[in-house]
């Protein structure tokens, strides 16, 4: 409704996990640099968590935008299978015809699988996003993909992504084995309000707002103090924000726009 008005191409905040409108602060950047180095140098295990909303899930998949094409990639939304469905899931989305029905012949086939993609110089990477609601059933499961190995290297670099209850779940004494193959850890923590107001913009310009749209330094504040740096709830916001200032006829928008997004928002709840 408001994408004309603000002269954008799309709407600036979504809360789909889309790489293109990912913001690299320093704690995102480095992030993002340990999860291509642990999956380009076959770290095997690597563990990324952060808090609902942090923007991990969208991390991921700027991550494997960016990797090579000689590393075949495979992503787990829905963590709350089997162990079986689990392998079922990582063999369909590797593109395979999968074989059988229990467990054992699944492993065979993803080994050799991983054997051949080993042969022709690639490597592979699956991302379980969600981590923490994995059971130890499963976790088990995933802790024995990382015996499909070479003398020399991991046949298959595993990301476990989830909110920070999973560092309290690999901390279990019946998971040390997994938490010990854990070679690359990262931690996103919320944004700080400079880098608040920094994402606001990139998201905007991502978009292709006009150069004189924006929130102004008032703004911003009312923002952060709301979401706490969490950027799916500064994307719910900002959403009704940019409403509140197309009604009120602004294109640079201040605290009395943000006081009534909030207010709607909160007479919403």
């Amino acid at each position: 409704m408001y994408l004309e008005y603000f002269g954008l191409k799309e709407l600036p905040f979504n809360i789909t996990p889309d790489p293109r409108f990912l913001f690299f602060s320093a704690q995102h950047r480095e992030a993002f640099d340990h999860l291509l180095y642990g999956i380009e140098n076959r770290k095997g295990f690597i563990e990324l968590t952060g808090e609902v909303g942090s923007g991990k899930t969208t991390l991921c998949r700027a991550v494997l935008a960016n990797l090579s094409k000689k590393i075949h990639t495979a992503l787990v939304l829905n963590p709350t299978v089997s162990g079986t469905q689990l392998l079922r899931a990582i063999l369909n989305d590797f593109g395979l015809h999968v074989v059988g029905r229990d467990r054992l012949s699944h492993i065979e086939q993803l080994n050799a699988f991983l054997l051949g993609q080993m042969k022709e110089g690639n490597n592979v990477a699956v991302i379980i996003d969600e981590a923490q609601d994995l059971t130890p059933e499963v976790m088990e499961q995933v802790r024995l993909l990382s015996n499909l190995e070479t003398d020399q290297h991991k046949l298959m670099q595993i990301v476990l992504a989830g909110q920070p209850e999973l560092r309290k779940r690999l901390d279990r004494p019946e998971l040390r084995q997994l938490k010990q193959r854990i070679m690359v850890r990262c931690n996103l923590q919320p944004l700080t309000e400079e880098e608040t107001g920094q994402y606001i913009g990139h998201r905007l310009k991502v978009a292709g707002a006009k150069p004189q749209v924006g929130l102004d330094h008032e703004a911003v504040k009312l923002v952060y103090s709301y979401a706490k740096g969490i950027p799916r709830v500064i994307n719910s916001v900002c959403d009704r924000v940019m409403m509140a200032g197309y009604v009120a006829g602004k294109l640079m928008i201040g605290a009395p726009e943000v006081r009534k997004a909030l207010a709607d928002m909160e007479a919403v709840e």
